[in-house]
């Protein structure tokens, strides 16, 4: 065929494949923060549904057996030489967290089989208060592990099978961290209210010498939450509502970052005045917050719990670093804990949501608080919560000091909450 009548071939220059590739790539650029966004969105949603989960399961667990389930109860086998907070391997020294009976009622009924009888996964004994060769007993040893920073083992209970394992209506999506040097992890807590008084302990303690009670005026002043330790407590012990009075936070796993949400500073008990007089105290010790990451402790900062001790680490333990939060500072602040897991302290909830954390309402609603919520003045060094002994704004009864946050972890204090959630 003559050249002249042959069909012109068109094709793309350089520069126009440039400009197309170009163009694909800020496509792309703009497309990958929405796919992003939704992914989250997605995971928010899931965590959302967790928590609805374990409110139905609540509900349910009160219908079956009248009351609510227990916050840092079980079994008791007392040692003479050992404290409650003590790894045991006889009995869980009424350590456990609420969710240890709601297993299956959220459906673990095969996990609550394990825990409810003799367990025959791990017949060795790692602290030899168990006869070697014996099974775990029934309900099981304490949910503790003392390992020390460097490795080595004083006490540790992680042989038993039950405490290890990740239940995944425990698990928000958001939530990257699993593992080890965690136990079986958590992203929920109970919710004890607006104090710290005797909230770790409740009226009943374990000593050297035996079982002995405080006062139970202690615990009716600052025992204001939905759940007291080693209490039984009731829906309509809720007077103020139970779309008005949360039940239960959200809580941010510790993944080994030095995140004030995820850790913990320690304070000793000269310091216990000066934490309930100004919960923001582990704040004012120098250095303490990071001034170029606001969200983590300063490299410098001292008396930072050990990993193992993080937060949410342990599902089953009902001490305060592993499932349980206030409403003292707003969500996503720090955490600052007297004598470390064994003590009480303000642990508020967190979350890896943006702007805030989801919030399981008494009547099994889920709700979003953002962290800018209302609390009251914190910084003055005069704000200290209701406790026995205590006079004007602090007597029993009064007020939540810690605003609209404070006042919707008290179930009991007739206080009026006239905006929208």
């Amino acid at each position: 065929m003559p050249r002249h009548l042959k069909k012109p071939v068109h094709g793309f220059t350089l520069v126009e494949l440039l400009v197309v590739i170009a163009i694909i790539g800020v496509l792309v650029g703009l497309l990958l923060p929405a796919v992003q966004a939704a992914r989250e969105a997605a995971r928010r949603m899931s965590c959302s549904n967790n928590f609805k989960q374990i409110g139905l399961a609540i509900h349910n667990y009160h219908s079956a057996f009248k009351r609510l389930p227990s916050h840092m109860e079980g079994t008791s086998k007392h040692n003479p030489a050992a404290n409650w907070f003590t790894t045991q391997e006889v009995s869980n020294q009424r350590s456990l967290s609420i969710f240890v009976p709601l297993t299956p009622f959220f459906e673990q009924q095969a996990l609550w089989e394990q825990i409810a009888n003799p367990n025959m996964t791990d017949l060795l004994s790692a602290t030899g208060l168990r006869p070697s060769g014996q099974p775990w007993p029934a309900m099981g040893p304490t949910p503790t592990d003392d390992t020390n920073p460097g490795g080595s083992v004083t006490a540790r209970n992680s042989g038993y099978q039950p405490w290890m394992t990740e239940v995944q209506t425990l698990r928000c999506p958001s939530d990257p961290g699993s593992g080890l040097p965690g136990m079986g992890r958590t992203n929920y807590a109970a919710c004890i209210g607006d104090a710290m008084h005797y909230l770790d302990t409740g009226k009943v303690l374990y000593n050297l010498t035996g079982t002995w009670t405080y006062g139970p005026e202690k615990i009716l002043a600052s025992g204001r939450g939905v759940f007291i330790p080693r209490e039984s407590m009731r829906f309509r012990d809720i007077l103020d509502g139970t779309s008005n009075t949360i039940m239960a936070g959200e809580i941010a796993t510790y993944l080994g970052d030095r995140a004030k949400t995820g850790i913990g500073k320690t304070i000793s008990s000269s310091q216990a005045s000066s934490l309930q007089a100004n919960p923001t105290f582990c704040t004012t010790l120098s250095p303490s917050i990071d001034p170029l990451r606001p969200q983590f402790w300063a490299s410098g900062a001292t008396n930072i719990m050990p990993a193992n001790k993080g937060r949410g680490m342990r599902w089953a333990s009902g001490m305060h670093p592993y499932s349980v939060m206030q409403t003292i500072r707003p969500p996503n602040s720090e955490l600052c804990l007297l004598f470390g897991d064994t003590g009480s302290g303000a642990v508020p909830p967190s979350s890896y949501h943006q702007g805030g954390v989801h919030v399981l309402m008494s009547d099994g609603a889920v709700r979003f608080i953002t962290d800018s919520i209302e609390a009251g003045t914190q910084t003055n060094g005069t704000v200290i919560a209701t406790y026995d002994g205590g006079t004007g704004s602090r007597a029993p009864g009064s007020p939540s000091p810690y605003g609209l946050w404070g006042s919707l972890g008290t179930r009991a204090s007739h206080e009026v909450v006239d905006s929208e959630l």
